[in-house]
């Protein structure tokens, strides 16, 4: 087979160079897919299980006699402090965040935010976000626990947002 390259001229070139690299990267998204789901699939399970935990403590302590306390030792009838649910987190959950080394769990006051990527904020991927204010005692009030998982965060189904009421 004799290929003729006289009439080969740029928009031939490029059209060549687009095909490559578009099958370039079908086989780069293919061969990275796995790992972007399995991260994912952790920052997932972090989120999961801080919100389970934090509302194992709502559930215990609608129950509880007073003075009694949560995990982390705040007031089960009283204002539980944020400081204090992370700090109990960091100790005894030992979540790891699989986008990078530092501590995967902090507080914002709108967890929305980081979780969505919103309002030209920075991302923090596998972050997990808890309101930095602290949880009222309040019948009915409303918590936020939110992260990122994906890139973009902003897209549908690339964050986790759940509220926890007391």
């Amino acid at each position: 087979m004799k290929i003729n390259f006289k009439n080969f001229g740029l928009l031939e070139a490029l059209v060549a160079f687009a095909a490559i690299y578009v099958v370039g990267m079908l086989v780069w998204t293919a061969s990275t897919r796995p790992a972007v789901e399995a991260k994912a699939k952790q920052v997932t399970e972090n989120h999961k299980k801080i919100v389970d935990l934090i509302n194992n403590e709502v559930n215990k302590c609608g129950n509880a006699e007073e003075g009694s306390l949560t995990i982390w030792g705040d007031p089960c009838n009283d204002e539980w402090i944020a400081k204090n649910i992370i700090s109990y987190i960091k100790n005894n959950l030992k979540i790891k965040n699989p986008y990078s080394d530092e501590f995967s769990v902090k507080t914002d006051p709108d967890p929305r935010l980081k979780a969505e990527g919103k309002a030209g904020q920075t991302v923090e991927m596998g972050v997990i976000f808890l309101m930095s204010q602290n949880f009222s005692a309040e019948p009915g009030s409303e918590w936020i626990v939110g992260t990122c998982f994906k890139s973009p965060c902003v897209a549908a189904g690339n964050n986790e947002l759940t509220s926890i009421y007391r």
